[in-house]
C-alpha cells in the first residue's frame, strides 16, 4: 500500500492506495459517461493509482505531422490553434482518482485552459495542497479523460 505526501509540507494527500500494473485505457464510449456531468469515468478507480511512464502535461513541444491524436488517446485535448503538439512534461506522474485527494483545491482558473465542463489540464498544475504548493493537474472536462496527475517532483510516495 502506498500513501502520497506533499514534498513541501509533508501533508498526507491520499489514503492508502494500491498500485495498478499499468495505466488503464480511457473509456470513449458515451454510455460510460456520467449522465449529469457527461464526464468520462475516472481513468483510475478509487483506492488505486498508476504510474504514467510517458511525459504528461505542460510544457508542450511541436511535432509537426509526426504524431496525431487517436481515438481513445490519453493525451490532453489540445486547442487546434496550438498545432500538433505533444507533452514534454514530467515522466512517471502518479495518476489517482480525483476523489482520493479531497484536501486539494483547484487553482489557476485560466479560462484558456478550461473546456465547457472543467479544466483541460493543458495549463499545467491546477491543484494545490493546503500549504498552497501546486502539486497536481486535474483533467475534468467532458471531452477528455477524467484523471488527476500528481507531479513527481512535488509529491512523494511512502510504501508502508
Amino acid at each position: 500500500m502506498t500513501v502520497f505526501y506533499c514534498a513541501k509540507c509533508a501533508a498526507q494527500l491520499t489514503p492508502e492506495l494500491r498500485r495498478l500494473p499499468a495505466v488503464p485505457e480511457v473509456s470513449v464510449d458515451d454510455k460510460d459517461r456520467d449522465k449529469k456531468t457527461f464526464l468520462a469515468p475516472s481513468t483510475v478507480p478509487r483506492g488505486y493509482y498508476a504510474i504514467d511512464p510517458e511525459p504528461w502535461g505542460a510544457p508542450f513541444e511541436s511535432v509537426g505531422d509526426e504524431r496525431r491524436r487517436s481515438e481513445g488517446d490519453r493525451s490532453l485535448m489540445m486547442p487546434a490553434a496550438w498545432g500538433n503538439v505533444v507533452s514534454a512534461g514530467p515522466k512517471d506522474s502518479a495518476i489517482v482518482h480525483p476523489e482520493d485527494l479531497p484536501i486539494l483545491t483547484v487553482t489557476n482558473p485560466d479560462r484558456r485552459h478550461w473546456g465547457c465542463c472543467g479544466p483541460l489540464g493543458t495549463g499545467g498544475r491546477n491543484m494545490a495542497c493546503k500549504c498552497g504548493t501546486l502539486i497536481a493537474t486535474l483533467v475534468a472536462d467532458c471531452m477528455g479523460p477524467h484523471e488527476l496527475h500528481l507531479d513527481p517532483v512535488r509529491v512523494y510516495a511512502w510504501n508502508g
